[in-house]
């Protein structure tokens, strides 16, 4: 069983989570099977963007990076408190053990700028969010080549610049732990 953990962040954008959610999800119970999703944050209860509430699975201190295969990451807004807990040191220090065991990383938005933050995408191409110049700014301070695609791959870490992309990302995530052609089927039922 290939197991992804969804790390969330106050004010993540409950889009992007979800469809990581959905693909993993469609997949257990419709692809291969070897597909599950469990979530986790700083805390137990999560707020979103727009101010809805999720109860996560695991905190933080709770996750043994070698009993998952991925880490997933959704964007979220600064107006919501995302970064408080994107830049913190436990949320940074996870993100550095999945790296530091050669886990996929899969990441939307401005999650990237956690990852940058975090240093491992120092020396690496990534995207963020490209409604501005802003994001891409404080992603290339970290020593990121900023690439204006929507969907960036660098060895086993992927980036994405907007909430359209999210889909996209789940999908690849999905091949990445499968097939393509297991992903491809997920995608056609799911009808994108």
């Amino acid at each position: 069983m290939k197991r992804v953990l969804l790390l969330l962040a106050d004010g993540y954008e409950t889009y992007e989570a979800s469809v990581f959610i959905d693909v993993i999800g469609w997949n257990l119970v419709d692809g291969d099977g070897t597909t599950q999703l469990w979530s986790c944050g700083l805390r137990k209860e999560i707020k979103s963007a727009f101010n809805q509430h999720c109860t996560v699975d695991y905190l933080i201190e709770e996750i043994d990076v070698d009993s998952f295969d991925a880490l997933a990451i959704p964007g979220g807004f600064e107006e919501y408190g995302f970064y408080n807990d994107a830049y913190d040191d436990r949320f940074l220090s996870l993100i550095r053990l999945f790296k530091s065991k050669d886990k996929i990383i899969a990441s939307v938005c401005v999650a990237a700028l956690a990852l940058g933050k975090s240093g491992i995408l120092e020396n690496k191409k990534a995207t963020t969010y490209n409604g501005n110049t802003i994001r891409q700014d404080t992603l290339r301070s970290y020593g990121v080549q900023v690439i204006n695609e929507p969907i960036v791959m660098d060895n086993d870490i992927i980036t994405s610049w907007n909430p359209s992309t999210a889909i996209s990302v789940a999908l690849l995530l999905l091949a990445l732990l499968t097939s393509k052609t297991n992903a491809d089927y997920i995608k056609k039922i799911m009808g994108f």
